[in-house]
């Protein structure tokens, strides 16, 4: 079993790896490749998923639900958290609720539990990037326009795709082909760009982020008890939610805070931080998911 989990990480923390030595060694500007990733190779992604024939979002409901309820609950114990420790709501709270289910979770799914669970984990995705480029937005930038959000390619993908596969609308396969092999790329380039951007790892505002890297997963944790109990999950789709509640805050927090001046030297401690702890946590989730359940 805990080979099975080294075999599972391992390849996240090699290709992790390669991108910090890298910029380590090599002065690496990475906003062309982020741009590239948000505006062309996620979007083409989610698409792909989206429209294939087999995939029947309608059967996510439950799943989406419970991801829906666990940001949300994570958000309220942070915003408790922010009365006793007099954090600023707007910093702290943001990463505590949008979890790196892109750079990190993707992988992890498709390396723990293979292509047939990529469907459920691209749901995760759409539910947690809609909610950030929407609610999260509009948290830091009250006068945020709602037309602007609609504009951002992955929510445009993602309604696209959505509607396409209520409509069981499939496009010749001609256009299915590259646009698959085009999101192929996401996966691994968010994981050697994560590891760039370990590099800026900021320790001045270490608390903050310490503090933030413990509380992210036990709050997702704890809404977990609360939310499974009402949802009726299949063994895989309650593994794959766990996974998603115990994830590190994306690392889009940092870039949003950034481009609305909300206090970045802290997002960028309490995401980075948050990351690197995560290899921590990640390997127990899954010896615990893999030793408990039936799902190989």
């Amino acid at each position: 079993m805990i080979l099975n989990v080294f075999n599972i990480i391992a390849p996240i923390v090699i290709i992790v790896s390669v991108g910090y030595l890298y910029a380590k060694k090599y002065q690496t500007d990475v906003s062309v490749i982020n741009k590239l990733t948000l505006d062309i190779f996620v979007p083409a992604l989610v698409l792909s998923v989206l429209i294939d024939k087999e995939f029947d979002i309608l059967e996510y409901k439950e799943l989406s639900i419970g991801a829906i309820l666990v940001v949300f609950i994570s958000g309220l114990l942070a915003w408790l958290t922010v009365k006793v420790t007099r954090f600023n709501a707007k910093t702290f709270i943001p990463p505590m609720m949008y979890v790196n289910s892109g750079n990190i979770g993707l992988p992890l799914v498709l390396l723990a539990f293979g292509k047939e669970a990529m469907a459920a984990a691209i749901v995760l995705f759409i539910i947690e990037n809609t909610l950030h480029f929407t609610l999260g937005i509009k948290t830091l930038d009250r006068s945020a326009s709602l037309i602007d959000m609609l504009k951002i390619p992955i929510i445009l993908a993602s309604i696209f795709g959505i509607v396409f596969n209520l409509i069981q609308f499939e496009p010749p396969e001609i256009i299915l082909t590259p646009l698959a092999m085009i999101g192929n790329i996401a996966i691994p380039l968010m994981l050697f760009t994560l590891g760039v951007r370990l590099t800026d790892t900021n320790l001045n505002d270490w608390k903050i982020g310490i503090i933030g890297a413990v509380f992210r997963p036990l709050y997702g944790l704890i809404a977990l008890v609360v939310v499974i109990p009402l949802l009726h999950l299949s063994e895989l789709n309650q593994a794959l939610l766990v996974i998603f509640a115990i994830l590190p805050p994306a690392v889009l927090n940092f870039l949003v805070s950034e481009k609305y001046n909300q206090e970045p030297e802290k997002v960028v401690s309490i995401v980075l931080i948050g990351n690197l702890f995560s290899i921590v946590t990640i390997p127990i989730t899954l010896y615990f998911l893999l030793s408990t359940t039936g799902i190989q």
